[in-house]
């Protein structure tokens, strides 16, 4: 009994053979119906201990970003974390995971839109919605909220493209013309060709072993596994030769390539550091010469690549993408004239064939 007349409580055992109770019904038959339910759901695997569903994001974020650092690249956990940190955290931290609605979750996501790029907003959702993946898998919550919210589109970033003549322009005028040069004619990432070692240059045969990936997180050098995880021997021009076997003379083969050797050489900041000094430099003596970044030479590497007639398959080898389509859809633009191609083999096809002529002289004995 009661303050409020007579109630019903219901025991029962969740699925891990604890025992707990529900109490509050006002009739039998409700508390009959709700045992029911319960145990429909654990014969489903749909069970939802409501006690379990009052832990607050804060807790289950905590344990979601540290799992993920033991699995993740630096640099990509540094931005998960920031993100988690600056935008999900103190919105979301204090609430219990039961309590998110999609409503408030939409309503989080387009305010935040107004004030943060893209990029930003769809790693701060991608975080919480990554929580409550969790919190369902766990059956904390039966499906996630975060899901179906409209994300806005990150905007596509024109390339730009270096010509051979220019290429050779920014290199001339760079303080590390090697580098630049190896860059545009490679496709390597910066951190790749950072963590070159002298032991991956085989310089008989113009391959280059890319095995680490030595990239920035906040102000430390990180060396690390190429962003595939996985190491490619990539071809270098016969005309790097003598400009590699220059940096390799004199080194063990545990040194690094490029710089002195000891460590890593640093990207340059992208206002005042050497690259960007040789750009403005390039820009005065070539009027069309584009504002470019380092990784744009990894860029120019591909469209020199298929000017030269490289098909997709070799451009993905050599840029170390996961696969062709990956490559055609970042460089899609770069293959538009093999769509012309293809539109000028098919009319010299026809030409040859004799449908013209039947379509002219129209069907046979007319």
């Amino acid at each position: 009994m009661t303050a409020s007349g007579k109630r019903y409580r219901v025991r029962f055992r969740r699925p891990d053979g604890t025992q707990t109770d529900r109490r509050g019904f006002k009739t039998k038959r409700d508390a009959e119906l709700f045992l029911s339910t319960v145990e429909i759901s654990k014969a489903k695997g749909e069970f939802i201990d409501v006690a379990a569903a009052t832990v607050r994001v804060s807790e289950l974020g905590s344990a979601w970003i540290r799992d993920r650092q033991q699995v993740m690249k630096p640099s990509t956990f540094r931005s998960l974390e920031s993100a988690w940190r600056i935008h999900v955290e103190p919105r979301w931290g204090r609430r219990q995971v039961s309590d998110l609605r999609h409503s408030d979750i939409q309503a989080w996501v387009s305010k935040m839109a107004i004030s943060q790029s893209a990029t930003n907003v769809l790693r701060s959702h991608g975080v919480l919605a990554g929580i409550l993946d969790a919190a369902v898998r766990d059956r904390r919550i039966s499906a996630n909220p975060a899901r179906g919210v409209l994300l806005p589109r990150k905007g596509t970033k024109p390339k730009a493209y270096l010509s051979h003549p220019q290429v050779e322009v920014l290199a001339q005028v760079a303080r590390e013309s090697t580098m630049v040069r190896f860059l545009a004619y490679t496709g390597l990432r910066w951190g790749e060709a950072a963590g070159l070692r002298v032991r991956n240059c085989d310089l008989a045969r113009r391959r280059v072993l890319v095995v680490d990936n030595a990239v920035m997180v906040g102000t430390t050098v990180v060396v690390g596994t190429p962003k595939s995880h996985k190491s490619r021997s990539v071809p270098i021009p016969a005309f790097l030769n003598s400009e590699l076997e220059r940096l390799t003379r004199g080194k063990p083969d545990t040194a690094y390539l490029f710089g002195t050797g000891e460590a890593p050489v640093r990207l340059p900041n992208s206002n005042d550091g050497w690259f960007a000094s040789a750009v403005r430099r390039a820009q005065k003596i070539d009027a069309t010469f584009p504002r470019v970044t380092p990784h744009d030479l990894r860029h120019s590497a591909a469209s020199l690549a298929v000017s030269a007639g490289a098909n997709v398959k070799a451009v993905q080898r050599m840029l170390g993408h996961a696969s062709a389509a990956m490559t055609l859809d970042v460089y899609s633009d770069l293959f538009d004239d093999d769509l012309d191609a293809v539109a000028d083999r098919l009319d010299r096809a026809r030409s040859d064939s004799n449908v013209g002529k039947m379509w002219a002289e129209g069907p046979s004995g007319e």
